[in-house]
C-alpha cells in the first residue's frame, strides 16, 4: 500500500461548507510537493471545535484508490 503525507489546516466554518455539500473535495499539496485531491468526508472523524489541523497520511492502492487515513501529528 502506498501513502502520501499532507498537512491540513481547515477552519470549522470552511469545513462546514464541505460538509454541507457546497464543495465535495479537498485540494492540497503533499509534503513532497505532489498535488492531492480527495473527498472531504474522509476528514470528518478529525473535525474538532477549531476545525481540522494536523499532518495526515493518506493510504491508497496501486490504482490510486483510497484505502485509509491516519493522523500523525
Amino acid at each position: 500500500m502506498q501513502s502520501i503525507t499532507i498537512e491540513i489546516k481547515i477552519p470549522t466554518e470552511k469545513y462546514m461548507l464541505l460538509y454541507q455539500g457546497v464543495a465535495q473535495n479537498v485540494y492540497t499539496r503533499a509534503i513532497d510537493g505532489r498535488s492531492v485531491q480527495f473527498p472531504a468526508k474522509i476528514l470528518k472523524p478529525f473535525l474538532l471545535r477549531d476545525g481540522i489541523n494536523g499532518r495526515f497520511n493518506l493510504f491508497f492502492d496501486d490504482q490510486g484508490k483510497y484505502k485509509g487515513i491516519e493522523k500523525v501529528g
